[in-house]
């Protein structure tokens, strides 16, 4: 067997146009013959902004001034009762890292009501947590744990996490081992790239997906590359990264672990993720909301605020006649509404895939 990384390596070299499109095509070949012409959908939902870690590029992180919930379970099930009437039956729960607020029990009761909904595919991007503490929300019905070591540079990693457990690298850096030994069956791994040189970011995230796809072998693995996007605190990338950049990632992902998925949120535009979709990408977000109750106003009336790390409670009229809602996480690129992307996936010549797993399968 080819050695992935070392293939990897090669194809995100510099390269004239000619051979990115040679990519582009074959990555394309791969893309069908292992996943067939679809585009599997899924739907973040915001559980909670409260986060007790300070990352200097997260909208979340503890010392912003922003208006922040953790929505009940209750308002859970109401946020996914209208993803559902959308025709979402993957969602993916999110929240910042608060374990006073976002428990293990909180999250198995979340489940729980998700999967009473009917809804066959839960999945988490949370807080990192031991396995033992893993295991209840997996046999509550969670299917797969999304964990982004933002960035491998250990230096980097360091300055841009100064307050929290989010501090501990190597903790975060297991996870995905963890999550496999409590029973996920999909696991999904990433970087935030724009904290440090694309290159070296991508190359140490291949090393690591193939070291969990040797060691994890009976999961299915997703590859997400997220770019930094607007959000409160003003953080600036500290390096650019331009869609051709991207886009040979995607197509030397392909080519180098071709039956791995690979994801594309609404943080990129609508040009841009309509021209990859044909081209690599095998999983995608539509009509995206990332703060908590953003899709029917949910926790509209718990809402408080936090200024340099103090609460302040907000009084209920001045969120009422303002309008206001919890603060989102980050900025989307791509506000297309859900009838609108499905509409242009079919264009294509994909199928949407809502739903590709049930239980019954067992």
């Amino acid at each position: 067997m080819k050695n992935r990384v070392a293939q990897f390596e090669q194809l995100i070299l510099p390269c004239p146009g000619e051979r990115l499109e040679a990519m582009a095509a074959e990555s394309r070949a791969l893309t069908l013959r292992h996943f067939g012409s679809t585009m599997r959908l899924f739907a973040p939902l915001y559980l909670s902004n409260e986060c007790v870690n300070v990352c200097r590029y997260c909208g979340f992180s503890r010392d912003n001034p922003i208006l922040r919930v953790t929505l009940t379970p209750g308002q859970v099930e109401t946020e996914a009762r209208h993803l559902m009437q959308q025709g979402f039956r993957n969602i993916l729960l999110v929240a910042g890292e608060h374990p006073r607020f976002v428990s293990e029990h909180y999250l198995v009761e979340c489940v729980q009501r998700l999967r009473t909904l009917g809804l066959p595919s839960v999945h988490l991007e949370v807080g990192p947590m031991e396995t033992e503490d893993y295991r209840p929300i997996v046999a509550a019905g969670a299917e797969g744990l999304v964990v982004y070591q933002e960035t491998y540079d250990r230096k980097i990693y360091a300055e841009m996490h100064t307050v929290g457990p989010k501090k501990d690298y190597d903790w975060r850096l297991a996870c995905p081992d963890r999550a496999y030994a409590a029973g996920f069956r999909r696991i999904g791994i990433g970087a935030l790239f724009g904290l440090s040189e694309w290159r070296a970011e991508a190359t140490a995230l291949a090393v690591h997906l193939d070291a969990l796809l040797s060691r994890c072998w009976k999961a299915f693995f997703t590859v997400s590359l997220p770019r930094l996007r607007p959000a409160a605190g003003e953080f600036q990338p500290l390096v650019q990264m331009s869609d051709r950049d991207l886009a040979q990632i995607v197509f030397a992902l392909r080519i180098a672990f071709p039956q791995v998925g690979i994801v594309l949120s609404t943080r990129e535009s609508p040009s841009l993720r309509d021209g990859l979709a044909s081209l690599g990408i095998t999983m995608m977000s539509a009509g995206s909301h990332t703060e908590p109750g953003g899709y029917t106003g949910a926790g509209k009336d718990d809402l408080h605020l936090t200024t340099r790390g103090k609460r302040m409670e907000a009084s209920a009229e001045l969120i009422r006649s303002e309008g206001e809602h919890a603060t989102e996480q980050f900025a989307i690129a791509d506000d297309r509404p859900v009838e609108t992307v499905v509409s242009r996936i079919r264009e294509m010549g994909y199928e949407p895939v809502w739903k590709d797993w049930d239980t019954g399968i067992q």
